[in-house]
């Protein structure tokens, strides 16, 4: 294998990692009203003193599974927390990702990406006959 076959692997495998980083932060922000950590630890609280306070042994496995559901949340949202970063490495590696796979504008936009990430990365509008 040629230096610039493996100079060319390498970069593959960086230009895919930033771009499959950027998409599971955007897939996780959900339309509506956002989960904020604040309001999860807020619920996190009142989960926890309902657990204190059941006295029913069905209802406290259900508040139980209910935490670990917002304390996943949580986690989540402290991996994700910085999406400006994963934008910014996304911005960079998204142009030549786009033409090496062949993917188009309205690709990226059906998954989520909003246009103005788009316009920043140099992916033009275009549409396909």
């Amino acid at each position: 294998m040629s230096k610039e076959h493996k100079e060319a692997l390498v970069r593959g495998r960086r230009e895919a990692s930033a771009i499959k980083a950027y998409l599971n932060a955007i897939a996780t922000k959900r339309p509506g009203r956002p989960v904020t950590k604040d309001s999860l630890n807020q619920r996190l609280g009142n989960v926890n003193e309902k657990i204190k306070a059941s006295n029913d042994p069905l209802k406290t496995v259900d508040l139980i599974q209910t935490r670990l559901e917002i304390e996943k949340a949580l986690k989540d949202a402290e991996d994700t927390n910085d999406i400006s970063a994963l934008e910014t490495d996304f911005i960079e590696h998204a142009a030549s990702y786009s033409v090496r796979k062949g993917l188009t504008y309205s690709a990226w936009r059906q998954i989520g990406v909003p246009a103005s990430v788009l316009k920043s990365a140099g992916i033009p509008e275009t549409r396909r006959r």
